[in-house]
C-alpha cells in the first residue's frame, strides 16, 4: 500500500497515511481517462443552439403573385428558405449531448487519475482545511506554502463554507466534495490537496468497486 505525508496548512508533516493500492496504486489506463473526460465535456455543452424554420419566422403566409401569367419565377410564401430574412433549412436545433457512460468505466477513470497524480507528485494530503475565518489573501498565502499557485484543486468531505468563501475569488482554484470529484477535475490541476478524511473515504469507496486481481492458476 502506498503511503503518503499527512501535512498541515504550513506544508508541515503530521503524520502519515496508508492508501490503497487498488485506486492509488493502480495501472493508469488512457483510454478510460479519454472516455470519462469526453463524457464530462458533452454533459456541459449547451446544446442550445437553433435557427428558426419558414414555419417559425415571421411574414405572412400568402401567396405572393398568382402561379401563372407574370412572367416571374413561382413562389408560395415570403418565409420560404430562398427569401432574405427566409426561414432556414437543416440549421442546428435544440440538443441534448450528454450520454450515459457505464459507472465501471466511471469509477476506472477516477482510479487511474488519482494514481497518476499520486505518482506524479501532484497530489498532496493535509489533515484539514481549518479555516478560522473566510479570507482570500489567507488562502492566497497558504496555497503558496504548497507550491499551488494556478490550477487548484481543493477536496474536501463535507461542506466547509470558510473554505469556499476563501477561493472563490481565486482564478484557477476549485473546490469540490470527495463524492463529486471527478476526473476531469483531477487531470486538469497542476496541484491537488486532498483532507485527509478525503483521501480515507476514496481509498475505502473505490478500493470496493476496483476488479480483484486475478488469480494465477495452480
Amino acid at each position: 500500500m502506498p503511503k503518503v505525508d499527512v501535512l498541515d496548512l504550513n506544508n508541515t508533516k503530521v503524520g502519515e497515511l496508508e492508501l490503497s493500492d487498488a485506486v492509488f496504486g493502480a495501472e493508469v489506463n488512457e483510454a478510460l481517462l479519454y472516455e470519462a473526460v469526453r463524457h464530462y465535456l458533452a454533459g456541459k455543452r449547451g446544446g442550445n443552439a437553433k435557427t428558426k424554420t419558414r414555419h417559425e419566422v415571421a411574414g405572412s403566409g400568402k401567396k405572393l403573385w398568382k402561379q401563372k401569367g407574370t412572367g416571374r419565377a413561382r413562389t408560395g410564401s415570403v418565409r420560404s428558405p430562398l427569401w432574405r430574412h427566409g426561414g432556414t433549412v437543416h440549421g442546428p436545433v435544440t440538443r441534448d449531448y450528454s450520454y450515459k457512460l457505464p459507472r465501471k468505466m466511471q469509477l476506472g477513470a477516477l482510479r487511474s487519475a488519482l494514481s497518476a497524480k499520486l505518482t506524479d507528485g501532484d497530489l498532496l494530503v493535509v489533515s484539514a482545511f481549518q479555516l478560522n475565518s473566510p479570507k482570500t489573501k489567507d488562502m492566497v498565502a497558504t496555497l503558496k506554502k504548497f507550491s499551488a499557485t494556478k490550477k487548484v484543486l481543493l477536496v474536501d468531505t463535507a461542506e466547509n463554507r470558510n473554505l469556499e468563501l476563501s477561493a472563490r475569488n481565486l482564478e484557477g482554484v476549485e473546490v469540490v466534495r470527495s463524492n463529486e470529484v471527478h476526473p476531469y477535475h483531477l487531470l486538469g490541476a497542476n496541484r491537488i490537496l486532498l483532507t485527509q478524511a478525503a483521501a480515507t473515504k476514496l481509498s475505502e469507496s473505490l478500493a470496493k468497486s476496483a476488479p480483484k486481481a486475478k488469480q494465477e492458476a495452480n
